[in-house]
């Protein structure tokens, strides 16, 4: 597969959640070799440390951060680190989620809260934190992860779930209020993409059935929903805003 060069890339600074691992991985290697300056954190510190190692020989090799985004004052600390270290943040990407499953009679208030944590809440604030840097520089981007699940209602994920419609309604709220700053604001919606992760819930017979409701033959790897993304933070998307972009096989 050829793969496309984006020359508005190359230099822009770059944050990445969840960046260690599966499509958070394939993210910061799409964005590395567009000669983009990347940042990234992760809760998984040995996966992400060897992603920097492996890239280690790269024009501009990635820098990792570890954190836990369930601490607000710690994700903002971060983002105002990474801002004074590459010197501006032009692309937000806000992938890290958990897709634990769940019965709805083990939901307590407590889990209920952690599960917002995890999946809904630090992408509003890292956005928070990126956008005055974004102001500074005239524009920016921000790509916030959504899920295929909920449009599917997948079971056992109704925590995961909410937190993922939400998302959507979040990236149409903040294209609105960020525009006229030029500052674009898209969902990606991944179907199912074959990471470890993913292996781990499902059997191959569970993967030929969730090929077989494709409309396309074959898996869909990180490498492919890096190659979204990179579309829609580069100047060729520069009209694109506000909306929801799904990497799926046309998996309905």
């Amino acid at each position: 597969m050829t793969s496309a060069t984006y020359p508005s890339l190359s230099g822009k600074r770059v944050f990445i959640s969840g960046g260690g691992s599966g499509i958070g991985a394939g993210l910061v290697e799409g964005f590395v070799a567009q000669g983009a300056h990347v940042a990234f954190c992760d809760i998984a510190e040995a996966e992400s440390r060897a992603l920097v190692d492996q890239l280690g020989d790269a024009a501009v090799p990635p820098t990792f951060y570890p954190c836990d985004l369930r601490d607000i004052d710690r994700v903002l600390a971060m983002i105002a680190t990474v801002d004074a270290d590459l010197g501006g943040i032009d692309i937000l990407i806000n992938n890290a989620a958990n897709d634990d499953r769940h019965g709805i009679d083990d939901v307590t208030p407590a889990y209920w809260d952690e599960r917002m944590a995890v999946n809904l809440r630090h992408l509003f604030f890292a956005a928070q934190a990126a956008v005055p840097a974004m102001k500074r520089a005239g524009g920016g981007v921000i790509l916030n992860f959504g899920s295929i699940s909920w449009h599917l209602a997948l079971p056992e994920l109704v925590l995961y779930q909410t937190a993922k419609a939400a998302i959507e309604g979040l990236t149409r709220s903040l294209a609105r209020d960020l525009g006229r700053d030029n500052i674009r604001v898209n969902t990606i919606i991944p179907g199912n993409v074959k990471t470890p992760r993913q292996e781990k819930w499902y059997t191959p017979e569970g993967e030929a059935e969730i090929v077989a409701a494709q409309c396309l033959d074959g898996r869909i790897m990180p490498v492919d929903v890096a190659a979204l993304a990179l579309f829609l933070a580069s100047d060729d998307a520069r009209y694109c805003t506000g909306h929801d972009y799904f990497i799926d096989a046309g998996w309905r």
